[in-house]
C-alpha cells in the first residue's frame, strides 16, 4: 500500500512555480480515452453477428454505460472530491480497463451478459468517475477562466470517437483480413473483436496513466498572477461563496440546471444517436432510394462529432465572456429556433439539414463543458466535482429518453430504411417543446440564498482534515 500513497490528495499539491497549463492536457488525456463510448456503433454489427442477436440487445451495452456513468458520478462525487484526481483518476483507469478485458472475456466464450457487465457495468463505473475527477481541480486552477478550462477538458470526451473509431476500424482489419474498415457493412469476428477489447482496454489504461501521474491541485490560497476575487463577486450570478453537495440538492437552482442539463442533452441526443438513418430518411425520393449514399451518411456523422467536441470548446470559453446563463438561453433559444427549420425546410437542402444539425450538435457538446463552471458560479469551489456528479443523472436520464422519444414516433411511422421526412416531424417538434421547457427552467435560475451556504471556515477546516 506504501506505492499507492503515491496517489494520495497530499502528495499531489503542486509546487511553486508548477504552469496551470499542464493540467487540462492531464485531463484530457483521461477524457479522449473515455470518450471512446461514442465509438461502440463501429463494432455494432460485428456483435450483432457474433451474438446472433437483435440490434436492442447490442444497444443495451451503450445504454448500461451511460446510466452508470450518471449513477457512478453521483454515488461517487463525494469520494473523488475527498480523495483528490490522482486516486480517483487512477480507479477510473482501472475499471475502465477491466471493463474492456470482461467485455472481451464475454465476446470469447459466448456470454453477452458479461458484455453488459464488463463494458456496460464496470466500464460506465469508469465513465463517470472519470468524467468528473479532474472538473474542480480544472475550476480551481482557472478561477478567471473556468468555462475555458473545463472546455479544454471535456472536449476530449466529445473527441475521443474521432479518434476510437479510424483506430477500431484499422485494429479489426489488422486481426481478421476479411474485414474492410472502409465497407459500413463488413463484420469482424469474435477473435478480431476480443483482440481489438483487449487492446483497447491496455492502451486506454497506458494513456490514462499518463494524466493520472501529471494531474497536480494547487496548493492552498494559490491564485493566478493578476487575478482579483473581487472581479469574479462583481458578475451576476457568480458566488464567492460556498455550497456543500449536500446543501446543493436541497436548492432550487440545482434542480433547474438538472433541468436544463435533461433538456438540452435529451434533444442532443435524439439526433445523434439517429444520425446516420435520418439524413438518408430525410432526402429519401418516391422510388424508396436516398439521395445520400451510405458513405456520405457516415462523413456526416463524423461531422457531427467534429461540431460535438469543437462546441465543447468554444461555446464554454465564450460563456466566460457573456456568462452562463446567457449562453444556456442561446443553446436553448437558438436550438428551438434550428429544430422547428429542421422540421419544416430541413428536407429542401441537403446543406441546410447539416448546417442546423451540426449547431443543434455543437449546442449539445457546448452544454456538457459549460455545466461545470455554471455549477461553480452558483455553488462555489468547495465541492463542484460531487454536485456535477449528481447533476450528471440528468444525462443518465436523458440517454433514455432521447432515443425513445425518436424511436417510438419513428416505430409508428414506418420501418428502417422505408422512412421519410415527414414521419420525422412529430418527434422533431416534440423536442421543441422539451427545449422550450429547459429555456424556461434557465430563465427561473436566481443566485443560491444565503441558508445554503457554508459559514467561512468551513472549507479551511475540510482542506486541513
Amino acid at each position: 500500500m506504501g506505492i499507492l500513497s503515491v496517489l494520495d490528495r497530499e502528495h499531489t499539491v503542486a509546487p511553486p512555480g508548477y504552469s496551470r497549463w499542464l493540467i487540462p492536457p492531464a485531463a484530457l488525456a483521461v477524457h479522449l480515452c473515455i470518450g471512446q463510448a461514442y465509438a461502440t456503433s463501429v463494432y455494432k454489427t460485428s456483435l450483432i453477428k457474433h451474438f446472433d442477436t437483435t440490434q436492442t440487445a447490442i444497444g443495451v451495452i451503450f445504454s448500461i454505460a451511460i446510466v452508470m456513468l450518471g449513477l457512478s458520478a453521483a454515488i461517487g462525487g463525494t469520494w473523488v472530491e475527498r480523495n483528490g484526481p490522482r486516486k480517483s483518476m487512477f480507479v477510473s483507469a482501472c475499471f475502465w480497463a477491466s471493463g474492456f478485458g470482461v467485455g472481451a472475456l464475454g465476446i470469447g466464450t459466448g456470454q453477452l451478459w458479461l458484455v453488459y457487465l464488463g463494458y456496460g457495468v464496470i466500464g460506465g463505473i469508469g465513465l463517470g468517475i472519470g468524467y468528473i475527477s479532474p472538473v474542480s481541480t480544472l475550476i480551481k486552477w482557472f478561477p478567471d477562466r473556468p468555462g475555458l478550462a473545463t472546455g479544454l477538458a471535456i472536449m476530449g470526451f466529445g473527441g475521443g470517437a474521432l479518434v476510437a473509431s479510424p483506430l477500431s476500424r484499422q485494429l479489426l482489419s489488422y486481426y481478421d483480413d476479411g474485414y474492410n474498415p472502409s465497407n459500413s457493412g463488413s463484420v469482424a469476428g469474435g477473435g478480431a473483436l476480443v483482440a481489438l477489447f483487449l487492446t483497447l482496454g491496455i492502451g486506454y489504461f497506458a494513456i490514462m496513466m499518463f494524466g493520472v501521474f501529471n494531474i497536480r491541485v494547487p496548493a492552498e490560497g494559490w491564485k493566478p498572477d493578476g487575478f482579483d476575487p473581487a472581479q469574479v463577486k462583481a458578475k451576476s450570478l457568480v458566488t464567492t461563496a460556498n455550497v456543500s453537495a449536500a446543501n446543493a440538492i436541497r436548492t432550487p437552482q440545482f434542480w433547474l440546471l438538472w433541468i436544463v442539463l435533461l433538456c438540452n442533452v435529451t434533444a442532443g441526443i435524439g439526433i445523434l444517436e439517429q444520425a446516420s438513418p435520418m439524413i438518408q430518411d430525410f432526402f429519401r425520393g418516391a422510388d424508396g432510394k436516398s439521395s445520400v449514399a451510405v458513405a456520405a451518411a457516415a462523413g456526416f456523422v463524423g461531422l457531427l462529432s467534429i461540431f460535438n467536441m469543437a462546441g465543447r470548446f468554444a461555446w464554454s470559453t465564450t460563456s466566460d465572456l457573456i456568462g452562463r446563463k446567457p449562453i444556456y438561453a442561446l443553446y436553448l433559444g437558438v436550438g428551438i429556433i434550428f429544430y422547428s427549420l429542421l422540421a419544416t425546410v430541413g428536407h429542401n437542402s441537403t446543406a441546410l439539414f447539416v448546417l442546423f444539425a451540426a449547431v443543434i450538435l455543437s449546442f449539445y457538446g457546448g452544454g456538457f463543458a459549460t455545466v461545470p463552471a455554471y455549477l461553480r458560479d452558483l455553488f462555489g469551489t468547495y465541492q463542484v466535482g460531487a454536485i456535477h456528479g449528481r447533476l450528471l443523472t440528468a444525462w443518465s436520464v436523458a440517454g433514455v429518453a432521447g432515443p425513445l422519444i425518436i424511436n417510438g414516433f419513428l416505430d409508428r411511422e414506418g420501418k428502417p430504411g422505408t422512412l421519410t421526412a415527414e414521419a420525422y416531424r412529430p418527434a422533431l417538434f416534440t423536442m421543441v417543446g422539451v427545449l422550450a421547457i429547459g429555456f424556461i427552467a434557465n430563465l427561473l435560475i436566481r443566485p443560491v440564498a444565503d441558508r445554503f451556504h457554508e459559514p467561512a471556515n468551513a472549507t479551511a477546516v475540510e482542506a486541513a482534515k
